[in-house]
C-alpha cells in the first residue's frame, strides 16, 4: 500500500497519527530498523495495536510515511536568483537530510531494507522522495530553457553524486557540493 491509500474504515486521528509518526522516528533512532515492531510502535506512540494496524500494514508504511511528511520541509529550499547557489543550497540539504535528519536516517533504513525486501521496494518506487525534491530546484535553475535529458534523469543525476557518497560511508565533510552544483549544471548547458 502506497502512502496515498488509506483503509476503509474510521478517519484518523490526526493526534494518534502524529503521535505514531513520531514513534517510529524516534524508535528508528534508539533501536534501529530491524528491532523496530509494529507493536512497540503502538506502545511508544500511545495508541492501539489496531490503531496501527488499521492505517499501516507494515512499519516500512509508517516510516516512508513520516520520511516523505519530513522530507518535504526538510529539502525545500528557497531560491536565490544564482543558478549555482540554489543547486549548491538544495545539495547541502539533501546531505544535511540524508546525515542529520531522522526522516533521512529513516530514508537510509528503508534503501538498505529494499535490497532484499520487494515490498520495502515497491513501497519506495511509489514516490520517488529525492527526484521530487530536487524537481523544483531544476526547474527554477532552468527558466524556460528545455532539459537536455528526461527530468528523471536530471534529478537523478543532481541526487546521484551526494546520495552515494553518503550511502557509501564517506565523510560528509569532504564533499564539494559547489564543484557538484557546477558541474551538474555544466552537464545542462547551464552558464
Amino acid at each position: 500500500m502506497d502512502v496515498k491509500t488509506r483503509r476503509i474504515g474510521r478517519p484518523r486521528s490526526e493526534l494518534a497519527r502524529s503521535a505514531v509518526l513520531h514513534a517510529v522516528d524516534d524508535l528508528l533512532v534508539e533501536v534501529g530498523y530491524a528491532a523496530m515492531t509494529m507493536k512497540g510502535i503502538a506502545e511508544r506512540a500511545g495508541v492501539s495495536r489496531q490503531t496501527v494496524y488499521r492505517w499501516w500494514a507494515t512499519k516500512a508504511e509508517i516510516l516512508f510515511e513520516a520520511c516523505v511528511e519530513d522530507a518535504l520541509e526538510e529539502l525545500a529550499v528557497r531560491p536565490t536568483g544564482a543558478p549555482v547557489a540554489d543547486v549548491a543550497a538544495y545539495l547541502e540539504a539533501l546531505v544535511r537530510f540524508l546525515v542529520r535528519s531522522p526522516a533521512g536516517a529513516a530514508y537510509r533504513a528503508l534503501v538498505g531494507e529494499a535490497q532484499h525486501d520487494a515490498a520495502v521496494a515497491r513501497l519506495l518506487a511509489s514516490r520517488d522522495l529525492l527526484g521530487d525534491s530536487a524537481r523544483p530546484v531544476i526547474e527554477r535553475v532552468l527558466g524556460r530553457a528545455a532539459l537536455p535529458v528526461p527530468m528523471d534523469q536530471a534529478t537523478a543525476a543532481l541526487v546521484g553524486p551526494a546520495f552515494f557518497w553518503v550511502l557509501s560511508g564517506r565523510d560528509p565533510g569532504r564533499l564539494d557540493v559547489l564543484r557538484l552544483a557546477r558541474r551538474f549544471l555544466a552537464d545542462l548547458g547551464v552558464r
